[in-house]
């Protein structure tokens, strides 16, 4: 789950930059072909420079583990109630926004098609022209959709011109695949600037096409007689556009000049910056200090026998503390918790000396799920430490943690909480959690 987040989170920044590259660097130039592919091309990089993952360099040694959610261990708790995170909250609110999206779109499909039965086909040069009194002037993939049709009148010639431009050019394929980017990137609100741009560019090619023919300024009135509210379905490019100001000022503007064609080598250093950024991990052989002992020097000493002596696990192969899919418990959380509720008790010694506190247990999950070098990090004491470790122990195998799609070794960190309930008097309760705490580090970290 965190693994997809931070896909879209990256994924989700590239698209920014594209718009933001596109709008300040080539949104003014005339070269339309050019900058449609720098468009499509930087939207499918979006998608796809997340997913690399290149490595230069030694992975660091870090003495941080995953921490596990805090269990409760009581008198008064009988069942530990399911928790969500707020990854999996915010998981689960991204997921209904692809559904609603999804749904949004195959209804309008659905649409387009029932309307395209209903209309009367008819064949016009080398195009399909699809007529209903309920279409605006548009291309839908290979057809032209006409509200009435007379191939003797001089304005329905330039809008057959204008919208046989689109299916030639397959416009409405690049709006298909812009709409499955709105369902994945639909919390992006720059994705939605990301389709205007592209269909700005389509219009623009579309309108290079008929004032290749017609007068600018014949054709320049005719824009600005058919404007009209609406943008149509999600795979359609409307003659009457909202963008028809500037595209009257874009056919207005002289040509760039070839020189200027520059501009589009700066996309290689931005889109080589999103690929170091995001696929790029240069990392560095290094210790992270965690506490000493008194008189223990902190200076990092990093050898063979340091690496072999902290960081392998019973298979001898290295313990991770990070990794790009953390370990699951067999059956999730909900199980994991389960297993602790059914199996984790109060120690009677501790109860009797009104013991509560945190133990903090860390474990490894080996590569093929067994837990192992479980030890202790921070104790309570009244046999509530050895509680913790004898249910760990006795623990089913989990999912074992994978980095770059193989399963490996990974240290995992579980707070165990002992507190007691009324049937012990406060004054009696001593909380471990009040005191200095010791840390005793296991010998394998």
């Amino acid at each position: 789950m965190n693994a997809i987040l931070i896909y879209l989170l990256q994924a989700s920044t590239c698209v920014a930059i594209t718009v933001l590259f596109y709008r300040l660097v080539l949104s003014e130039l005339t070269f339309f072909t050019l900058n449609r592919v720098i468009l499509l091309s930087m939207l499918m990089l979006s998608f796809i420079i997340p997913m690399l993952s290149f490595d230069f360099g030694v992975r660091a040694i870090s003495t941080a583990e995953f921490v596990l959610p805090e269990f409760l261990v009581g008198s008064e708790v009988t069942e530990q109630s399911a928790t969500y995170s707020w990854q999996e909250l915010v998981f689960y609110t991204y997921l209904a926004g692809v559904a609603v999206m999804t749904i949004h779109l195959i209804l309008g499909f659905f649409t387009s098609q029932r309307l395209l039965g209903k209309s009367r086909l008819m064949r016009y040069q080398e195009f399909w022209i699809a007529v209903h009194p309920k279409f605006i002037p548009a291309s839908f993939f290979s057809y032209i959709l006409l509200p009435d049709f007379d191939p003797n009148r001089p304005e329905q010639k330039q809008i057959v011109l204008h919208e046989s431009m689109h299916v030639r050019l397959k416009h409405s394929w690049d709006l298909l695949l812009i709409q499955f980017a709105k369902i994945i990137f639909w919390f992006n609100p720059l994705i939605y600037q990301f389709e205007k741009s592209l269909r700005e560019v389509h219009e623009y090619q579309a309108d290079q096409g008929v004032t290749s023919t017609y007068s600018k300024k014949e054709y320049s009135g005719l824009l600005l007689q058919m404007i009209k509210g609406g943008q149509g379905w999600h795979f359609m490019n409307n003659f009457n556009q909202f963008q028809t100001k500037k595209r009257i000022i874009m056919m207005s503007k002289p040509q760039s000049q070839k020189r200027e064609m520059r501009r589009f080598l700066f996309a290689i250093p931005v889109m080589a910056a999103m690929f170091a950024v995001f696929s790029c991990e240069l990392t560095a052989e290094e210790e992270v200090d965690g506490p000493t002992m008194m008189g223990e020097s902190t200076e990092a000493k990093i050898g063979p026998a340091d690496i072999a002596a902290r960081k392998l696990a019973k298979d001898g192969e290295m313990i991770f503390d990070v990794v790009e899919n953390q370990p699951e418990p067999q059956g999730g959380m909900d199980a994991w918790n389960a297993y602790l509720s059914n199996n984790l008790t109060y120690p009677a010694e501790a109860r009797s000396l009104g013991i509560e506190g945190t133990v903090i247990v860390v474990f490894v999950v080996n590569t093929d799920g067994s837990l192992s070098d479980i030890n202790v990090l921070r104790g309570v004491g009244g046999g509530a430490d050895e509680e913790a470790v004898r249910v760990i122990e006795n623990a089913p195998d989990w999912v074992p943690g994978k980095q770059r799609g193989q399963a490996v070794n990974c240290r995992m960190r579980l707070p165990i909480r002992f507190k007691l309930g009324g049937d012990v008097a406060q004054k009696d309760i001593k909380s471990v959690d009040e005191f200095p705490e010791t840390i005793e580090f296991p010998s394998s970290i």
